[in-house]
């Protein structure tokens, strides 16, 4: 694709050998200079494709702001924000994530040093232009991601507001999941004559993938079951999900007590981090990952063969995400579900939703790992 080769460095030590598919079919019209139009499920790789795009693109003698990235929510702008800096390490890209919570001055202040990509929410992104603290003179990409998204929370006026200062001929690329007829209109609006890349959802994702509970009854006694199941095991590269930041820390601290080699990533980490933590598991100096969900991209997740839910996501779509991650390619995988007694129903609810079995743990789980 002749990608820049600092920008393929990055790629590479992010962990990438190919291009999935929606990133073979979006990157050529992206860099091109198309406007375009993905859909894709989330865990198929869109986010990486456009930051791609945007990083390849972008002119590296000039400081200024070069590349929008507009999402739902301050998490996802801050998850993707570190993206952009991994991947763009050896680029030496500057990257702000331009979001409400953050005292306004704090904002300014940082744009005036002058950034080249900004990742915002879009009211304080088009406050800061209003502003004229992020200047808009050189902005030539603009990327509405998880744009139906942006649009159930209401934030059309602001999208068009942002549209207003910026020039005419910028690129635009729209990446959703789903395409509602409001987001049609928009991109009707604001796009010329777009390049569409639809990726079809992947089906049966969790054909090759045996699932099974444990009903340790009551929260306290989750950590009691982990240690269990790990002194059953011979450790191989397990990936566990937990719902919050705290317990991920928490986790991290009692499985190292215990003499088990650990990587942990999360929100509240910075790029460095997640990238040395994100090596040391896909080199197998660590053997067991903790994560949340909320860092997005689930590409940077290799394939393994167990997957331990140590909490139920909090929604049901993150389960697919979650466990698809073993068993990838037609290799077996096991998803082991820690639950609590009133976490029965929600149990039932995944296995309804995903026309799926998920069996209560047998005593031979060794044999099938």
């Amino acid at each position: 694709m002749n990608l820049r080769e600092p920008l393929l460095r990055g790629i590479y030590s992010y962990g990438y050998e190919r291009p999935a598919d929606v990133q073979q079919r979006a990157l050529k019209p992206c860099i091109s200079g198309y406007d375009v139009i993905v859909q894709a499920q989330s865990g198929t790789g869109k986010t990486i494709a456009f930051i791609i795009a945007v990083l390849q693109q972008l002119n590296m003698d000039c400081k200024d702001c070069q590349a929008l990235i507009l999402v739902p929510t301050r998490e996802l702008a801050q998850g993707i924000r570190k993206v952009v800096l991994v991947l763009g390490e050896h680029m030496h890209v500057t990257c702000h994530a331009c979001i409400g919570g953050v005292n306004i001055r704090e904002n300014m202040k940082q744009l005036e040093t002058g950034v080249q990509v900004i990742v915002g929410t879009p009211g304080r992104t088009s406050d800061m232009l209003k502003r004229s603290a992020l200047c808009s003179e050189n902005i030539k990409m603009i990327v509405l991601d998880e744009a139906d998204e942006l649009l159930s929370r209401g934030f059309n006026e602001q999208i068009y507001d942002v549209f207003t200062m910026l020039s005419k001929n910028v690129q635009v690329i729209v990446v959703s999941a789903t395409m509602p007829c409001d987001l049609l209109e928009i991109t009707a609006k604001l796009m010329n004559d777009p390049v569409k890349v639809l990726i079809k959802k992947e089906e049966r994702t969790l054909e090759g993938i045996r699932q099974f509970y444990v009903n340790v009854e009551r929260e306290e006694w989750k950590l009691d079951a982990l240690y269990d199941l790990f002194n059953t095991l011979t450790i191989i590269q397990t990936i566990i999900f937990c719902n919050t930041c705290q317990k991920i820390d928490w986790l991290t601290e009692k499985l190292r007590e215990h003499n088990l080699t650990v990587s942990a990533v999360h929100l509240d980490m910075d790029a460095k981090q997640c990238n040395d933590a994100m090596k040391g598991f896909r080199t197998g100096s660590s053997r067991i990952l903790l994560r949340t969900d909320t860092l997005e991209c689930d590409n940077d997740i290799p394939h393994v063969s167990l997957v331990i839910n140590y909490d139920l996501p909090t929604n049901r779509e993150s389960y697919i995400h979650r466990i698809g991650r073993s068993g990838a390619f037609g290799r077996k995988g096991v998803a082991i579900n820690f639950i609590i007694n009133d976490e029965q129903q929600s149990l039932c609810n995944l296995e309804q939703y995903y026309n799926t079995k998920i069996e209560e743990l047998p005593t031979d789980i060794a044999d099938l790992i």
